[in-house]
């Protein structure tokens, strides 16, 4: 069951593609960058994208709550009983941005009932829009072309010499040493995006990913958690218990997860929770 009519799905594939593609072009002209805080940065491409995608939202959806990443005031929403909250990320992997790499993405979630309902993931760099949820199922277009079903692609089974594994960058340099030598077939992999990030789990190219430093925040998880549902992958904390969305799993204000996460296949999830959980408390 679609969460959007056919309309609305048409107005928000284009609107994504639209962003993205603003976004690669603004990237090769000067732009402001901007620090919101400790490592946490922001560019003048990020605010137009979000005043454009947020102005879009609002006019499509003006019985939902939108939230975006660059409004703060928009938080409030949250708290405020709406029935349904679009989630929005102008570039999600900022830093891969301002470094003028390719591993950014423009996401959009959709949040219903206290969980994710349904999510877009375009990644300008390949010109490929990723879209789906729960029930509804998981569908990939590639520039212009129609869209087409994309069915998640287990890796192969983890064994004495493989296991490839992705983590941020930060969590690699508090954590990787601990869990190279706790998990020692573990291969590292890497990525700006969070979304595209989750994306390598669904396609099989690696089969967990890692996210420990309790930074992310709702507008980061919503849309790639729910094509992460719909491809059946495990979305669980350290301790295995599963990911929570509503307000009192997140800080009031920023809307900060306060779990550690973890996005797997089910069979790399058995195979390697508890041996991350002693990894990482051994820190």
């Amino acid at each position: 069951m679609t969460p959007v009519s056919l309309a609305e799905l048409t107005r928000i594939n284009q609107a994504l593609r639209d962003a993205g593609q603003l976004a690669q072009t603004l990237a090769t002209q000067p732009f402001e960058i901007i620090e919101k805080g400790k490592h946490d940065f922001a560019t003048s491409i990020d605010c137009q994208l979000d005043d454009i995608l947020s102005q879009q939202f609002q006019a499509w959806f003006p019985a939902d709550g939108i939230i975006t990443e660059e409004n703060p005031d928009s938080r409030i929403q949250f708290h405020q009983n709406y029935e349904r909250l679009w989630l929005i990320d102008p570039l999600d992997g900022t830093d891969d941005l301002i470094r003028l790499q390719r591993n950014y993405s423009v996401m959009v979630g959709l949040w219903q009932e206290g969980a994710p309902r349904a999510g877009w993931v375009y990644d300008p760099a390949a010109d490929q829009l990723f879209y789906g949820g729960p029930s509804w199922g998981l569908w990939q277009s590639n520039g212009n072309d129609p869209a087409f079903p994309l069915k998640p692609s287990p890796p192969p089974h983890p064994t004495p010499d493989q296991a490839p594994l992705m983590i941020g960058y930060k969590d690699f340099q508090a954590y990787g040493a601990a869990i190279q030598q706790a998990i020692p077939e573990t291969q590292f992999h890497f990525l700006g995006s969070f979304g595209l990030k989750v994306l390598q789990v669904i396609t099989g190219q690696v089969g967990l990913y890692l996210y420990l430093n309790k930074r992310v925040k709702l507008w980061d998880t919503t849309a790639p958690l729910a094509l992460a549902q719909a491809a059946g992958l495990i979305c669980c904390d350290l301790t295995g218990e599963p990911l929570r969305f509503s307000a009192d799993s997140l800080e009031h204000e920023t809307l900060t997860h306060d779990q550690t996460i973890l996005v797997g296949w089910p069979n790399y999830i058995d195979c390697f929770r508890e041996r991350l959980q002693l990894a990482i408390e051994s820190v």
